[in-house]
């Protein structure tokens, strides 16, 4: 898929997720998402994207996968820019602090990302980055 077509899909998805308070766009491929706003590193502006997610214990966990493209996805670099971001879920929004999941962390996280979504395997074989696991803990 095309950036543009994949940016315009994420808008769409967003759009819909927030005017239902979450009643559509908070399941895809059977699995749960959220909405995650961040501020633009460049811009300064305020960005929002939804992610599939898992839980760990307090954390919600997400991928920066891009679809296994060579780069990071916009919405990772500007948390590694500005780690403080916004996070919704269903119609419940809080604010976040984002970390890339340390190796363990994401050793052990990882086969429970597969298995929520095991297009990310695919994703995996298709570039020679290692997709960050990002974990947000609620901070408010």
């Amino acid at each position: 898929m095309r950036d543009g077509t994949a940016k315009k899909l994420s808008a769409i998805h967003t759009a819909m997720y927030r005017a239902t308070r979450g009643r559509i766009g908070r399941r895809l491929v059977n699995n749960d998402m959220l909405l995650l706003s961040t501020v633009g590193r460049k811009s300064g502006k305020a960005h929002t994207v939804p992610l599939l997610y898992v839980r760990d214990e307090r954390d919600l966990v997400v991928i920066a996968s891009w679809g296994g493209r060579d780069r990071h996805p916009d919405w990772y670099l500007n948390l590694l820019a500005t780690p403080k971001a916004e996070a919704q879920v269903v119609r419940d929004r809080f604010p976040v602090r984002a970390r890339t999941a340390n190796p363990e962390e994401r050793q052990r996280l990882w086969p429970a990302v597969v298995a929520a979504y095991d297009g990310y395997t695919t994703y995996q074989s298709r570039t020679d980055r290692e997709i960050p696991v990002v974990l947000l803990s609620p901070s408010g």
